[in-house]
């Protein structure tokens, strides 16, 4: 399921009519497929397939706990798939006979393709080094420049990297080296996230030998020499590993540029195991962390492959050598540490011990001790959610409810300020170089697209650079709101809505109600131009700041994690039931919409407060919580939910199942779940065995669709025509409920409820 980590991506969109072509080709495919697996099923399209049940009973500390559709999860099974395509299919056949899909699907696609994007800067002295998508280019694209005036270079289109005619290629991770004249990066297939790392001569654009496989989620960490650099690699698979480990307790290993291209033999450096006498707990990855500047190497065990609080080693980086590199515990999970940074002979790191909104301290390297560590700046009102270090001192990312600051700390903590904004919006970033001056961010709102500034500490300015160019969508006609909705708790919940100008409450219009709360995860406030194209039908958008995201600190955070679950999923219906009661719209027009680990969010909606939504949006959402940690992906979340394996694990999971608790003979509201055959992160037997149980249990005979993309996963790798189609069929679905006439088939009258 999907974790934050530390930086911001942007979301990144070639001829969608190509794609869509070949999206109808995929259909006819998967028609093909399903007749010759099972004629049965596939001859049923005037209803979705239904799915056999077979009960299977677990017994939880004297708690029985039935399945019914246990089986679904062996997806190797040519069964499953043959009922998963005629599933797929039926839906297709829905979706498209929906009479206002083709209309709005190229709204979409306009609205999508208005801009230029440039995002996930890293800079290494005065060389620049980003992605960009422009409009029409289905991925984005690697790009440096000398300078932010220089001259545009183009490193890598993954549209041209080996894309075959049924699958595409994504950029997964960029690394440049200290002196900027190699990237390493990785590459995947299908939405997989399996990459496969590679190495760019940055000047050439020549290609090196370097091809190492297994290599997802990988964070480098090149050394001073600009010729070697630290990776980490997951499991080989074979006919004795566990599922788990492919995904699970990844190694740090050092690879030399020209040696062992395919990494098979480069030294082992850190992990589980590795070294006898160091103890490294289980997690998602391990990682070697160096700096330009620091003659340290600081190893990382983390857990889930996010900024939540992390286990640190550290030695000295010229006696990082295999095995026995002498590494020493440097902090515990319970020492609070999430991001840190290396500068010289110290480490700075926030700390959410005893800070639930985060502090920033240091420590010497030479005599590390991060509990007694020297404060650089205290917890404030707002939450500390990044730093990044230059020549001039540290810039700090706060966010003040829903708006950002940044400030400016001398390296001591004596001096701290806050710097000058253009608007009160959004910022992500900064982006810096330890060695030079200056910072680059980027600022939006809910209703002004991004603008990427640079900060000048000489002049004390903070200048537009022009490399997001002013957006071509208006979005003058929006309009938002920050209220609070009160929580069953009498909590008060954030709640962001956004709309266009004149809105009348009279309870008639189309509402996307958000929520995730997972992780600590934040939903800052982006500028989204599609959103036009649901506005513009007198429509809503509203997020959810639900607890489990860390919109006000770690607190906020635990509030909604484990046995604290519920707290996230009444929240969200406490917002929901807002919405309603404000006139912004009626539970027959309002949809619940989350995914991943938000799928616990408008999974408990859905079994919960079925009366008062009308449509369910779940995308590859994690729905059989008593089940998560069996899958590949699984063990790494434990931290986050909690394990089956203990009694008190169990309640807390077994509450927040919504899987656990669907109950036959109950009118629920129509839904569309949504899940890529390629998904890592949660596996697709999550949606495929909620959709067979709601199918089954439903009575108000509104739809109830599986919606399953064959060239996607979580959705992290998806192009931008498989952004814009799945988009087109979330809305279409959601509005054809709602009662659009525009979106009522032929044989249909809007629904009643």
């Amino acid at each position: 399921m999907t974790s934050p980590g530390a930086g911001v991506g942007g979301t990144f969109e070639d001829n969608h009519m190509n794609a869509h072509s070949r999206f109808r080709r995929t259909l006819i495919a998967v028609v093909a497929g399903a007749a010759a697996l099972s004629a049965g099923v596939s001859a049923a399209l005037d209803a979705p397939p239904v799915a056999p049940i077979r009960p299977v009973t677990d017994r939880y500390f004297g708690t029985e706990v039935v399945d019914d559709y246990r089986y679904l999860e062996n997806l190797s099974d040519p069964a499953v798939q043959a009922w998963m395509r005629a599933q797929a299919s039926y839906t297709r056949s829905v979706l498209d006979a929906l009479p206002g899909r083709a209309a709005l699907l190229e709204r979409i696609h306009e609205l999508s393709n208005s801009d230029v994007q440039r995002g996930n800067f890293v800079r290494r002295g005065q060389r620049y080094f980003y992605e960009m998508s422009e409009p029409g280019a289905q991925q984005p694209k690697l790009y440096y420049r000398d300078g932010l005036a220089g001259e545009e270079h183009l490193l890598i289109d993954p549209a041209k990297a080996g894309a075959t005619p049924t699958s595409h290629l994504s950029l997964d991770f960029f690394t440049p080296s200290w002196d900027g004249r190699y990237v390493a990066y990785g590459m995947s297939e299908g939405g997989s996230e399996e990459s496969v790392l590679r190495v760019l001569e940055v000047a050439s654009g020549k290609r090196l030998a370097e091809e190492i496989d297994r290599t997802s989620n990988s964070v480098i960490g090149w050394r001073p020499d600009n010729r070697s650099f630290f990776y980490l690699r997951y499991a080989k698979s074979g006919p004795d590993t566990p599922a788990a480990e492919t995904l699970y307790n990844a190694r740090s290993y050092l690879h030399t540029l020209g040696a062992r291209t395919r990494g098979e033999n480069d030294p082992v450096v850190f992990g589980r195991g590795v070294a006898r006498g160091l103890k490294v707990p289980e997690g998602q990855g391990t990682y070697v962390v160096t700096a330009a500047d620091s003659p340290y190497a600081i190893a990382v065990a983390n857990h889930n492959m996010d900024n939540n609080p992390v286990t640190l080693y550290v030695a000295p980086l010229a006696k990082v050598h295999g095995a026995s590199t002498p590494w020493r515990k440097l902090a515990d999970v319970e020492d609070g540490v999430s991001q840190f940074e290396l500068h010289r002979q110290s480490l700075y790191f926030l700390s959410q011990k005893g800070a639930s909104r985060f502090r920033l301290l240091a420590t010497p390297l030479t005599r590390p001790d991060v509990r007694r560590g020297q404060l650089v700046v205290a917890e404030r009102a707002g939450v500390i959610t990044g730093f990044a270090l230059a020549k001039e001192g540290i810039y700090l990312r706060e966010r003040d409810g829903a708006v950002s600051k940044l400030l400016l700390s001398s390296m001591d903590g004596k001096r701290l300020r806050a710097l000058p904004l253009p608007y009160a919006g959004s910022l992500f970033g900064p982006v810096t170089d330890p060695l030079e001056s200056g910072a680059l961010f980027n600022m939006q709102s809910w209703v002004q697209a991004p603008r990427l500034f640079s900060y000048d500490p000489v002049s004390d300015v903070a200048s537009d650079t022009g490399l997001i160019p002013p957006s071509k969508v208006d979005s003058s006609q929006l309009e938002s709101r920050e209220v609070l909705a009160l929580s069953y708790d009498g909590t008060r919940i954030p709640l962001s809505i956004i709309y266009r100008k004149g809105l009348v409450l009279d309870g008639s219009h189309p509402t996307l109600l958000r929520g995730y709360g997972a992780y600590g995860s934040t939903a800052e406030a982006r500028f989204t131009a599609t959103s036009i194209a649901w506005i513009e039908r007198g429509g809503v958008i509203a997020v959810a700041h639900i607890r489990g995201g860390g919109e006000y600190g770690e607190d906020w955070h635990r509030g909604g994690q484990k046995l604290s679950k519920p707290n996230t999923i009444l929240d969200f219906i406490a917002c929901g039931q807002y919405l309603v009661d404000s006139g912004y719209t009626a539970s027959k027009r309002m949809a619940a919409q989350g995914g991943s680990a938000g799928g616990i969010t408008v999974g408990g909606a859905l079994t919960w407060r079925p009366d008062l939504f009308g449509v369910i949006l779940d995308h590859v959402g994690m729905s059989d919580s008593l089940r998560a940690e069996t899958e590949a992906n699984g063990p790494p979340n434990i931290v986050e939910f909690g394990s089956t394996r203990t009694e008190e694990g169990f309640h807390g999971l077994y509450a927040m199942s919504a899987y656990a608790h669907v109950r036959a003979g109950t009118a629920y509201p129509a839904v569309l779940f949504t899940t890529g055959a390629n998904d890592p992160r949660v596996s697709p037997w999550h949606m495929t065995k909620m959709a067979a149980r709601v199918q089954a249990a439903s009575t108000s005979g509104r739809p109830v669709l599986l919606r399953i993309d064959y060239d996607a996963g979580h959705g992290i790798g998806s192009n931008r025509s498989q952004r814009e189609i799945e988009t087109a069929d979330v809305w279409s679905f959601a509005l054809w409920q709602m009662g659009d006439q525009a979106f009522q088939p032929a044989r249909d009258q809007a629904p009643a409820r």
